[in-house]
């Protein structure tokens, strides 16, 4: 399934990170040299207290702590009980993760997602030969997936009910979870068709650029949300 649009030898080139990006490129490609380059990334302490949303994200323009619909009504992008992830501690992501403007010159139009599951890298296409690249997690062993979807709703803090196959595997799960920052769904959600499968934040942000989900593709809850507004409901997914 992964021969019809590119592999990941050819994507990279196609979306390789160019000087106009809205913020600074420090990481380096799978398989390429880097002087000085670490596996070995910190964590990042800071005292537990509640965050301040950023006022504007240098890379959207979007609020962090206030979002609006389409009719024009605003909510809060993070609930208001909202604390600390992890005690306090926020893991530093890796360079080549965080959200960052490249260029693409591949065939799909405008407004499609490509998600790129051996590189652990999500496009959101743009006019004029550049793409948003985002990192996520992908599904582990034996839960990878390929294939064309659409968008076919989208929810904000959604709940999450774990489907039956997962609860045989993991009987200590709940049935039933209230959509919040302990969510494993994270901040919002994308739904993939008719399947199972979603777009979606996490509770978990060390895990971004690993393989380690049921098959879902996971997000920084900062860039689901970024994701969330920019993504109508029917757009093209094409999985890799």
């Amino acid at each position: 399934m992964r021969h019809w649009l590119l592999g990941s030898a050819v994507l990279f080139p196609l979306l390789a990170p160019t000087a106009v990006s809205a913020q600074p490129f420090y990481g380096y490609p799978p398989g390429y040299p880097a002087d000085g380059y670490s596996d070995h990334y910190p964590l990042v302490a800071r005292p537990a207290s509640r965050p301040r949303a950023r006022a504007v994200d240098p890379l959207t323009g979007y609020q962090y702590g206030r979002v609006e619909d389409p009719y024009g009504r605003a909510f809060a992008s993070l609930p208001p009980d909202y604390e600390a992830e992890d005690g306090g501690l926020e893991y530093a992501i890796r360079p080549q993760y965080q959200r960052q403007v490249v260029a693409y010159r591949g065939r799909e139009a405008p407004g499609t997602l490509i998600i790129d599951t051996p590189s652990k890298y999500l496009y959101l296409v743009q006019p004029g030969g550049r793409a948003i690249r985002y990192g996520i997690g992908v599904g582990r062993p034996g839960f990878e997936w390929a294939g064309r979807k659409s968008v076919t709703m989208k929810k904000v803090w959604p709940d999450w009910r774990p489907p039956r196959e997962m609860l045989r595997r993991r009987p200590d799960l709940p049935t039933h979870m209230e959509g919040g920052p302990d969510n494993p769904l994270g901040a919002r959600a994308l739904y993939l068709g008719s399947s199972l499968y979603r777009i979606h934040g996490t509770n978990e942000p060390h895990t971004i650029g690993q393989a380690v989900s049921s098959g879902c593709i996971r997000m920084l809850n900062r860039d689901v949300i970024d994701l969330y507004n920019r993504v109508p409901v029917g757009a093209r997914v094409v999985v890799i």
